[in-house]
């Protein structure tokens, strides 16, 4: 595990109407403070990545479909330094991830429908305050054919 994640289950409360998929609560002791919500879709088998944040802290959940997400801890200062995560989230693995700042992430879609991820931010977007590269970057130690290299 990198350092600085957390994975919390999430809780689904269904009936023959259909459910509630819980996200992110203000009084939760992973809550980090509120910037912004957005959804993103993926495919079946595109891939998002990768990117970090300075200082955001980014908190993801994938209601609907499933996608691979993938993390690299690139900071020198961290105990996991160079450690890769991959971990599947989905409505069948329904769980808040909480990526700290510095932290690289990206994501592919992996169910045969559409995915929707949901990102619950700390901070509200700033384009000056995101770094991106090129999925197939290999100062990133990750194929997304094959799996960690």
């Amino acid at each position: 595990m990198i350092d600085g994640v957390g994975v919390i289950p999430l809780k689904q409360i269904a009936d023959a109407r259909g459910k509630v998929m819980h996200m992110l609560r203000s009084d939760a002791p992973h809550f980090r403070g509120f910037g912004e919500i957005y959804f993103s879709t993926v495919v079946p088998g595109a891939v998002k990545a990768w990117h970090f944040h300075k200082t955001m802290m980014l908190n993801y959940a994938v209601p609907v479909g499933a996608i691979r997400l993938v993390l690299f801890d690139d900071r020198t200062d961290s105990r996991t330094h160079g450690e890769v995560q991959e971990m599947i989230l989905g409505s069948a693995n329904y769980n808040l991830v909480a990526i700290p700042a510095m932290v690289w992430s990206g994501f592919q879609g992996i169910s045969s429908e559409v995915a929707l991820v949901a990102n619950c931010t700390t901070l509200p977007h700033d384009p000056t305050e995101i770094e991106r590269r090129d999925p197939n970057d290999r100062r990133i130690p990750y194929d997304w054919d094959r799996g960690r290299t």
